[in-house]
């Protein structure tokens, strides 16, 4: 299935949708980026829709349902200018979470995004999971460009497991160019919704943060001219930036290259950070089992390492079970060797690199 990421410049785009402060002021069409994604929706899904962000802050989630036409959802203005956020926080109850994400409702019997927001409120489970997320699309060829998505959980809670999602992805051939996303635990999931079949992600000229695991799932990425940065306000050390969780039949999971991994000035001045560590999905009862369960596959590559790193163990034990960290450095080892763990570097320059 060939696919060629980078659609038309935005600037030569004729919006279908246009999301403003008030209707009919700059040609806005709606005042929530929801009411946007519904009308494309309902507008059919055979052609490609635009919907045009005015520059603002829009607080809010957002659920882009499977069946969606392809979208390209763009900010007109710098991705500082115009911003989606909530805070949400995976801890809390499935009744809770559906009381904060559609007080007035937002989500309602018979719109597109109903059986998503269903699916989180009548989970049985004692949290919500997550679906503690800003903005979750389920759609296929979607382009998001020039916003950022902030979950503004942020700091307010302590270090412990507290997962808040900037952005889940779970479907194939989506594209994100020019996109901050910005939280601490968990910021980007991307995902593949069907654990047998390969969803594809390119992520360029962008800005993700966090503190835990905050670029993971079990898509196949591509992440170009990105900065990836570790922050310590809440989780002054061993914070993790790569959580990949790919199919152990599956020979790709997340590829970094010309990009920058930096740090703040808490991980320069004592060095914990990671580059990454596999997630181990799943295999919480079980432990890690060779060939069954995930096993998270990553090479960084031709980037820049900034300071805060530990050059000596830059990998952590794997997510979920513990596992150790366990490479080979011989010149014919197998790479997918599931015994071991699919985490590379290559080529990589910069104070974080490490000595072997």
């Amino acid at each position: 299935d060939p696919w060629r990421p980078g659609g038309p410049d935005v600037r030569r785009l004729h919006p279908d949708f246009v999301v403003g402060s008030t209707v009919g002021v700059d040609s806005a069409t709606h005042t929530s980026v929801q009411a946007a994604v519904n009308a494309a929706f309902a507008a059919g899904s055979g052609t490609r829709r635009a919907v045009r962000l005015l520059p603002g802050t829009y607080t809010g989630t957002v659920f882009i349902p499977a069946g969606s036409p392809p979208l390209t959802i763009y900010g007109a203005g710098r991705p500082e200018e115009v911003r989606i956020e909530f805070s949400v926080d995976a801890t809390v109850s499935p009744a809770t979470w559906a009381r904060q994400v559609n007080p007035s409702g937002q989500y309602a019997e018979g719109d597109p995004a109903w059986p998503m927001y269903q699916s989180c409120a009548t989970r049985t489970t004692a949290n919500v999971g997550l679906c503690a997320t800003v903005v979750w699309a389920q759609s296929t060829d979607l382009r998001l460009r020039g916003l950022t998505i902030t979950n503004t959980l942020l700091d307010t809670v302590d270090h412990g497991t507290h997962q808040a999602l900037a952005l889940r992805t779970d479907a194939d051939r989506t594209e994100l160019e020019a996109v901050r996303l910005v939280s601490r635990q968990d910021t980007f999931c991307a995902n593949a919704n069907d654990p047998e079949q390969i969803a594809r992600v390119s992520v360029r000229d962008s800005y993700l943060e966090g503190d835990t695991d905050f670029v993971f799932g079990r898509a196949a990425a591509v992440f170009e001219r990105t900065e990836f940065h570790l922050v310590s306000i809440r989780k002054p050390a061993n914070g993790v930036i790569f959580a990949p969780s790919t199919a152990p039949t599956f020979r790709y999971g997340y590829l970094v290259r010309h990009s920058r991994l930096t740090a703040d000035a808490g991980y320069v001045a004592a060095p914990t950070g990671h580059f990454g560590r596999a997630w181990d999905q799943g295999a919480g009862a079980t432990g890690y089992l060779p060939g069954s369960t995930a096993n998270g596959q990553l090479v960084i590559r031709d980037s820049v390492i900034g300071a805060g790193f530990d050059q000596v163990a830059p990998w952590s034990p794997a997510a979920t079970t513990a596992r150790p960290y366990l490479g080979s450095i011989a010149v014919d080892r197998d790479l997918d060797d599931v015994h071991a763990n699919r985490l590379w570097e290559y080529h990589n320059a910069g104070p974080g690199v490490g000595a072997a």
